[in-house]
């Protein structure tokens, strides 16, 4: 495209697929502040502006679909598709001039299948196009990731074009490597109607880029094994490009981490928790580390660690291949420690503590997840030495202060003398102990507090000059034990968590995974209780029929019992009563006597008196 001659050109149309995600964005973007016909050198190096969101005259048209039908119209672009069937997007695809497809990034088997039916169904149509027409395949590195140097004697001769023949895919880019087959063969047929062109791109990496991300999500790490040397001498010849990380990922690692956490939103959370002893500044601190992944701060605890880490260092315990310098420097400073405390009744010199709190605070676990600071500093002067930078500004009215280390959300806890006595009071006398809160230590402890927060020059009023005003926090774990209400206040000015957690897509995904299981517990749920329900019923049914059984036997023998007992009484009736009552009945009939009843029950007794 570059090739033609100055003068007035026509506007060229691009189609970029997924125009939305990172690399398709920023070609796409690239080419729509690009002169259709102008010199390559003309171009601009820094690329388009962050801000830039109009489109100009004499520029490449930009098209293209859009992988999120929610999300909003790119500002460089001219037209955008979403969820177009391909009859529908080939007409689309027929009035452009290039067609550049992406299936560089984590491309699916859908999106690889579309780019192959795109030059397939252009090829098709090849003659009726008025003018030639190019397709680009931009696919990945990943296709000659197991390619054989081109000198074995010398691995250090890049990979070129020339060796484009013998290259050899990756066991899981088969695909992709079939797409770039059946473009480069559609792209010789007729060239003056149709070429093609295939780009292996590299690991992308940076602002917007998913690799790392995928990395550290999902532990991929097929693009981190390749080892290659490649020369993109095409490339390089034909394109001003204009590099930012030329060297590579590992000379520009620090770049691209400060990048990725900024464009993740992976930010450290630094807290200061102050306060009178026996407040509960610690347990806060706990409960905070625990909420936001942060690193409890402790003086003791840091001194500690460093103690142990340079005796492990000093031992031979620490990682092998240590050089003798580093050996050397450990054995200074543990020496150093050492004699600071001896000289200083078992505590070590404020210079000490204070390089010994700024290079745990300058840690990179605490530079990139954050900390939680329990009690400490404790007066200006402290704070002054810990957090200080070296690179002061003379005009600068307040104190010079390290940003990377100093605390973004100070917060002072408080209550009253009353209350912390009788918190302490009631303390056990182990914790009491081991707290040294003892009722005259204690005292001691809370009044010097006192004193060295009535003064001008505070530790608040550090912060306060540094415009980070501390927020006060009335403590009362009399009701509230579990410093609830502490929490709460403190999680809602902090706010959310800034560690790694999952995209909105990944949110998204969870959501509807949750929702699916839920759907299916149910189910399971339902079908269990059912279940449940017809074994009841039919072991119900299976005791009613036996309760019947058992029933009409018991109605059985008692019908055999009451007929056995019942045959004396009838043998006697039958023999004794029965003759003398036929009797008696036949004479009743005879004499036909007023009342027939006091006629047959004089006969009987009249009769039996004789027998």
């Amino acid at each position: 495209m570059a090739n033609e001659k100055t003068g007035s050109y026509r506007t060229k149309r691009v189609f970029v697929n997924n125009i939305d995600t990172y690399s398709s964005k920023c070609i796409a973007k690239f080419l729509s502040t690009c002169m259709v016909g102008g010199s390559l050198e003309e171009a601009d190096e820094e690329g388009p502006a962050e801000d830039e969101t109009t489109l100009q005259d004499g520029t490449f048209q930009i098209v293209g679909t859009i992988s999120n039908n929610e999300g909003e119209k790119p500002s460089f672009a001219l037209q955008c598709y979403a969820s177009q069937k391909r009859d529908q997007l080939l007409p689309s695809l027929l009035k452009c001039d290039v067609v550049v497809y992406n299936i560089s990034e984590h491309a699916t088997a859908e999106l690889i299948d579309e780019a192959t039916w795109a030059i397939s169904a252009l090829h098709s149509d090849i003659e009726s196009f008025a003018s030639q027409k190019i397709f680009i395949l931009i696919s990945s590195v990943m296709t000659w990731a197991m390619s054989k140097p081109a000198d074995p004697n010398d691995p250090e001769i890049p990979l070129t074009e020339d060796d484009y023949r013998r290259k050899r895919h990756h066991p899981n880019f088969k695909e992709h490597a079939n797409a770039e087959k059946t473009v480069l063969k559609l792209g010789k047929t007729k060239k003056s109607k149709l070429s093609s062109y295939v780009v292996a791109a590299g690991v992308q990496y940076g602002m917007g880029e998913n690799l790392l991300h995928y990395f550290f999500k999902n532990a991929d790490v097929d693009y981190l094994s390749v080892n290659l040397r490649i020369e993109p001498v095409f490339l390089k010849e034909t394109f001003n490009l204009h590099w930012v990380s030329e060297a590579g990922i590992i000379d520009n690692i620090n770049r691209v981490v400060e990048e990725y956490k900024l464009l993740r939103l992976l930010l450290p959370i630094r807290i200061c928790l102050l306060g009178p002893p026996a407040v509960g500044k610690s347990s806060v601190a706990e409960k905070l580390c625990k909420h936001y992944k942060l690193h409890h701060i402790n003086l003791k605890e840091v001194i500690d660690e460093k103690m142990q880490h340079l005796e492990e260092a000093v031992n031979g315990t620490e990682q092998e291949g240590e050089s003798e310098e580093a050996l050397s420097n450990a054995q200074d400073q543990l020496d150093s420690l050492k004699d600071s405390m001896e000289q200083n009744g078992g505590r070590l010199s404020d210079g000490l503590v204070y390089r010994i709190m700024r290079d745990k605070l300058n840690s990179t676990p605490c530079r990139n997840h954050g900390f939680v600071l329990d009690g400490f500093p404790k007066s200006y002067d402290q704070a002054k030495e810990i957090f200080y930078d070296e690179l002061d500004d003379p005009r600068s009215k307040m104190p010079a202060f390290n940003k990377k280390i100093i605390p973004e959300f100070i917060f002072s806890l408080e209550a009253s003398d009353d209350f912390l006595k009788e918190r302490v009071q009631n303390l056990p006398e182990s914790v009491a102990e081991k707290m040294h809160y003892s009722k005259d230590e204690y005292l001691t402890r809370l009044k010097k507090f006192r004193k060295a927060n009535v003064e001008d020059a505070t530790v608040l009023n550090y912060f306060d000059e540094l415009e980070i005003h501390p927020e006060h926090i009335e403590v009362n774990n009399a009701v509230d034990p579990e410093y609830g209400a502490v929490m709460d206040k403190i999680t809602r000015l902090v706010g959310r968590p800034r560690n790694y957690g999952p995209t909105p897509e990944e949110r998204e995904e969870m959501e509807r995974k949750s929702v699916e299981e839920t759907a299916q517990r149910l189910v399971l749920e339902t079908a269990e209780w059912n279940r449940r329900e017809a074994e009841t019923a039919a072991k119900m049914a299976t005791q009613l029929e036996e309760w019947n059984r058992h029933v009409t036997e018991v109605k059985r023998q008692e019908h055999e019992l009451l007929e056995a007992r019942s045959a004396p009484l009838r043998n006697y009736l039958m023999n004794y009563v029965m003759p003398s009552l036929t009797e008696g009945m036949m004479e009743c009939c005879k004499a036909k006597p007023d009342d027939p009843v006091d006629f047959l029950a004089e006969y009987l007794l009249r009769n039996n008196s004789q027998d």
